[in-house]
């Protein structure tokens, strides 16, 4: 007999399944207040893992932690015009505290490049002072219109990053290795997400900015979704909050500034990217539990057993949980697991202990991302599955690959590019024949131009450069 389906097919709803399975699979809940959401211990625990590691590549480039207010004044965001009113449609202010009204508004973080380079001016005083290289771990508030767990939220978690350096060309240089060392890596490596890695156009750029780097993926409808950018600002910032430094030559300059971030959107994205009518796929590298053990049966020696294989996963490095809720019906606990998309199950029932060769007994091993279930010897287990850690970890990376591949149309005019957008694809149409007025046609039609890509899927130097090519899409 045929199961009864958990989730809404994705082909018959992709938003009501989403919506589905952030909620069934315990990620996420909406907050009291409309556009915000309470992220449940397993969504956080996944969080957990992606802030690991990422803080870790990040401090590989010589960024370390820090922690500005969540509340700036509210005269701080207008000394940048340009950032000023990129963010104040969605900015949410403070008028009164302690029962009175305030001397001047504050307005609620919705990015920090403000705060921070009233800071910045006071600690850079010379070229001994640079490159000055901050991150944090925080939440931001932008009010959203339309909100969606995790992909767009009124407040959400994220790590920014803000770097002062002496010339262009080091804090170009900079957010290019974050763009491309941090995030492409992360995204690719431990999420196992295929991305496109190019340069935002003006009229997408991030408010304030030279020049915006971003990585945008395919989800499984085949929209688009940003996944993180990485912002030369330029000088813009450091005239407004005048953050100057004395250079080698006994000069008085500007500094030349980056930001960058990542946001609880890449939760969403593993989602829409992995997930299928069965619930989430976590990929084995990022997953909290790589490996539940679940007794069948509340037999002693089966939960002896459980416990003993457990144990032997553990010290070959693998993070594993016992399941050994008896009381609770194991088929429900098994579509519990396969929803929360934990990459292996291993059941141990009391049949499988009845090894009449003595070898030890059987298991059934569920690899959640092939979609397999089979027979395996116990004593196997511990010296297999960190090789099939690493197998299914690729798989999942190149059927993303895969997927925008196929679903990618190469077009020549405005129509077909927003032919392809509307049937569920991404479309690469040449810059020269598309241009800012072209740009402005697609999003009267609800497409985007994504970024811009060399010829060679490289990102390109400039907007204009021969041969770019504009990545055209319907996105989240």
């Amino acid at each position: 007999m045929a199961k009864t389906p958990v989730l809404t097919p994705r082909a018959q709803d992709f938003p009501r399944w989403y919506q589905e399975l952030v909620n069934k699979a315990e990620l996420a809940e909406n907050g009291p207040v409309r556009g915000t959401m309470v992220i449940r211990p397993y969504g956080y625990g996944i969080w957990e893992r992606m802030q690991a590691g990422l803080d870790a590549r990040i401090k590989e480039t010589g960024v370390q932690n820090a922690y500005f207010p969540l509340l700036i004044p509210q005269s701080y965001m207008t000394k940048e015009a340009e950032h000023v009113e990129g963010f104040s449609p969605e900015l949410a202010v403070v008028t009164h505290g302690g029962g009175k009204e305030l001397e001047e508004p504050a307005v609620v973080r919705p990015t920090s490049e403000t705060i921070v380079n009233e800071y910045f001016a006071k600690w850079v005083h010379s070229y001994r002072d640079l490159p000055l290289l901050i991150n944090q771990w925080a939440n931001v508030v932008r009010w959203e219109m339309r909100p969606r767990l995790f992909l767009r939220t009124s407040e959400f978690l994220w790590q920014e990053g803000h770097t002062a350096h002496a010339t262009y060309e080091e804090a170009r240089d900079f957010a290019a290795r974050i763009h491309r060392d941090v995030y492409a890596a992360f995204m690719t490596d431990v999420l196992a997400v295929d991305i496109v890695p190019g340069r935002k156009t003006a009229r997408e750029r991030f408010a304030g900015a030279l020049n915006t780097l971003t990585l945008e993926a395919m989800m499984g409808d085949g929209k688009a979704l940003q996944m993180g950018t990485s912002h030369e600002l330029g000088q813009n910032f450091a005239r407004a909050f005048n953050t100057v430094h004395t250079t080698r030559d006994g000069r008085r300059e500007h500094v030349w500034q980056t930001s960058w971030g990542s946001t609880t959107r890449m939760l969403g994205a593993l989602v829409m990217a992995h997930g299928d009518d069965d619930g989430l796929r976590l990929p084995p590298l990022l997953a909290p539990q790589q490996v539940v053990v679940l007794a069948v049966k509340g037999d002693e020696p089966v939960l002896a057993r459980v416990r003993e294989l457990a144990a032997r996963l553990r010290v070959e490095g693998l993070r594993v949980h016992v399941d050994d809720r008896t009381d609770v019906p194991f088929g429900r606990r098994a579509v519990d697991w396969e929803l929360k998309g934990v990459p292996f199950r291993v059941e141990i029932g009391p049949r499988d202990l009845d090894d009449p060769s003595g070898a030890g007994g059987t298991a059934t091993l569920v690899r959640r991302v092939p979609g397999t279930k089979e027979q395996r010897p116990l004593a196997e287990l511990p010296a297999l599955l960190p090789g099939l850690v690493q197998e299914d970890q690729a798989l999942l990376l190149r059927r993303t690959r895969e997927r925008r591949t196929e679903r990618t149309s190469d077009v020549r005019t405005i129509d077909e590019a927003a032919q392809a957008a509307a049937a569920g694809g991404w479309a690469r149409i040449p810059w020269a024949l598309l241009g800012p007025e072209g740009e402005r046609q697609l999003a009267a039609r609800s497409v985007t131009v994504r970024c811009l890509t060399a010829e060679d899927g490289t990102v390109p130097a400039e907007d204009d450069a021969p041969g770019n090519l504009a990545l055209v899409a319907r996105a989240y």
